[in-house]
């Protein structure tokens, strides 16, 4: 049994999210496009952005997509590794960060 949950040729299939519920599959698209496309920000650092988020939330079908699409508009692997490396630090910060609540009742508990 040589079976992955997340099977890659699983992302093909991921246009077809409209399945069932067109209106809100279709804005999302809408959406996710006009975000994605260059504005202020050029679509390479936006897509960077999109690389460190699939990193730090663990989307194996991003991962594939945006380490493609970072290759495709020709940003180098040390480019990437370095969004990566932002994305780690700041997931390590957001959790140390919350050790303030535990602290807190710790605080509490002792007095």
């Amino acid at each position: 049994m040589a079976s992955n949950y997340y099977e890659p040729e699983d992302l093909a299939d991921f246009p077809d999210i409209t399945q069932y519920a067109p209106d809100q599959g279709t804005k999302f698209f809408d959406y996710y496009g006009a975000s994605t496309l260059a504005g202020k920000l050029s679509e390479r650092e936006k897509t960077l952005i999109a690389l460190t988020v699939a990193m730090t939330q663990n989307c194996p079908y991003c991962i594939d997509a945006y380490t493609n699409k970072c290759l495709s508009l020709g940003i180098s692997e040390d480019e990437m590794m370095e969004a990566v490396h932002v994305g780690a630090s700041m997931m390590a910060g957001i959790t140390l960060v919350h050790s303030t609540q535990m602290r807190k009742i710790i605080r509490k508990k002792s007095m």
